[in-house]
């Protein structure tokens, strides 16, 4: 059964991978599809990728600085704002909290138009910074971060205090290492909204060389002629970096979806 249900969900993927092998005429003439003919498969579209299109790797690069970037300080600053909403009681916690869920359940499109002013008025169209700024703290980290800081054992705390330590050592030396599985769920859903981002960079960007990805790729389906074959095998190569990312962090996904406590 479960094999069954992982080819469904696999076979998109299948399609495309096999589709990013053949050329542009046959994809023309037959679609996306896994019925194929293996004398016309070939390693043309990626020849070309690496070789040619200067751009395309351009786009990569830029992807890569914005997610990488957006999850170092998105992680960060997510965290410490979760933790805080979390274990301290000070005036107006409740307050913050129900405004980070007014936040969350607010359409994006509907935070475009001001946010774009804002980005203007600071100076920061056409460069990573307006990429990145609004995805810094985001309101789904800084919740998911709350409910999981709400299961860590308070003990350790009050024996860190004890022991002199300040509430950043705490954090940073005690309280972070426990949250692991929680920033490993959060890299991978953080990095995987960045790197698929199209609407807001869209917006900020206007040089073709600060492209990303998601941008690029679409610039390749034009009036003038759609280079299919070049876009497939393209967007083939996008999903490496989140498979790696999720092969070195799969063991900690799960548990930090569950948002469960320590355990000892």
């Amino acid at each position: 059964m479960f094999v069954i249900i992982s080819f469904i969900a696999l076979f998109p993927i299948l399609s495309l991978l096999l589709s990013s092998f053949r050329p542009s005429s046959e994809l023309m003439r037959n679609g996306i599809s896994i019925q194929f003919d293996i004398s016309t498969l070939n390693l043309d579209n990626y020849t070309y990728i690496f070789t040619e299109a200067g751009k395309y790797w351009s786009w990569y690069g830029n992807s890569l600085i914005i997610t990488v970037i957006t999850i170092i300080l998105s992680l960060f600053f997510s965290s410490m704002v979760g933790y805080a909403l979390a274990v301290y009681d000070f005036k107006g916690r409740n307050f913050f909290f129900v405004l980070v869920l007014f936040i969350l359940m607010v359409p994006f499109e509907i935070l475009m138009l001001p946010l774009y002013q804002l980005m203007i008025s600071w100076g920061f169209i056409d460069t990573y910074t307006g990429v990145m700024l609004p995805a810094i703290v985001a309101p789904i980290a800084v919740f998911f971060f709350r409910q999981y800081a709400l299961g860590l054992p308070r003990e350790l705390m009050d024996a860190a205090r004890i022991d002199g330590s300040t509430e950043y050592g705490i954090f940073f030396r005690i309280m972070m290492p426990l949250m692991t599985p929680a920033f490993a769920a959060m890299a991978i859903l953080q990095g995987l909204g960045s790197w698929n981002n199209f609407l807001w960079p869209l917006i900020i960007l206007r040089s073709s060389d600060m492209f990303t990805l998601p941008i690029g790729l679409a610039t390749l389906l034009t009036p003038y002629g759609n280079n299919y074959d070049v876009l497939i095998a393209g967007s083939m190569m996008t999903i490496i970096p989140f498979i790696i990312l999720f092969v070195f962090f799969q063991r900690y996904f799960v548990e930090g979806l569950t948002v469960g406590g320590v355990k000892g």
